[in-house]
């Protein structure tokens, strides 16, 4: 009859519908498609996260040749400028003395350089070219990590890891250039990276707040303070 075919339309539509959706990596919430180029993107209407498909993912080999590609010289001024919304804040925030990790360092490990320099005590941590999987089991007064959240596969379980990590009373110092409305996505060049898969919005940092349980949240352009 004309109400059993139509029912059997509306269910295969809703199948398709539903593989359309991925499930989001942050709050595992389905989610819809959002945008497609070399990449397709999803947006979690929830955390408000857009992420690559799972099945685009650069696999570890190419993720880090891309890495390796970075001209980071530690002594260049302005690369030292482009860190110091961290650097300078915990200089600010803290006593030298106090216990830092810098995770996801990078070959160069500037902020570790720059900090060290004023006689700072932190370490480094990046899973490609300074794996001391020893430090991530210790706890620290302040993390930083520069450039590196986009980068996270499994944003849940790294937000985990980081809010396990921080003592009491502790801050987490992050950059990462942050997505709103007012971009046009589809000419942004923060998404062009193959390896930048998962992309934040204020309403993402919102949601980090909360669902993490940090007292406060603080964004001045590209520089996220959780505390």
């Amino acid at each position: 009859s004309d109400e059993i075919l139509a029912f059997y339309c509306l269910l295969k539509a809703n199948r398709l519908r539903l593989a359309m959706k991925k499930i989001c990596p942050l709050c595992e919430t389905p989610s819809d498609f959002f945008y497609e180029d070399t990449q397709r993107y999803y947006k979690c209407q929830n955390c408000h996260g857009i992420f690559v498909s799972d099945e685009q993912l650069p696999d570890t080999k190419s993720e880090k040749e891309r890495y390796e590609l970075h001209d980071d010289d530690t002594e260049d001024e302005g690369y030292r400028k482009f860190v110091s919304p961290i650097t300078s804040n915990i200089i600010k925030d803290f006593r030298a003395e106090a216990k830092g990790l810098d995770f996801g360092a990078g070959t160069s490990q500037i902020i570790t350089k720059v900090l060290q320099e004023v006689g700072y005590d932190i370490a480094s941590y990046d899973p490609y070219f300074h794996n001391y999987p020893q430090l991530l089991e210790k706890k620290y007064d302040y993390i930083a990590s520069c450039e590196v959240i986009e980068h996270f596969y499994h944003p849940k379980k790294e937000f985990t890891l980081l809010k396990n990590m921080l003592k009491e009373g502790g801050k987490l110092y992050l950059m990462t250039d942050i997505y709103d409305e007012k971009i046009d996505f589809a000419s942004w060049y923060y998404k062009n990276d193959p390896t930048h898969v998962f992309l934040y919005t204020q309403q993402t940092f919102e949601y980090i707040k909360k669902a993490y349980n940090f007292k406060k949240l603080h964004i001045e352009k590209r520089l996220v303070v959780f505390l």
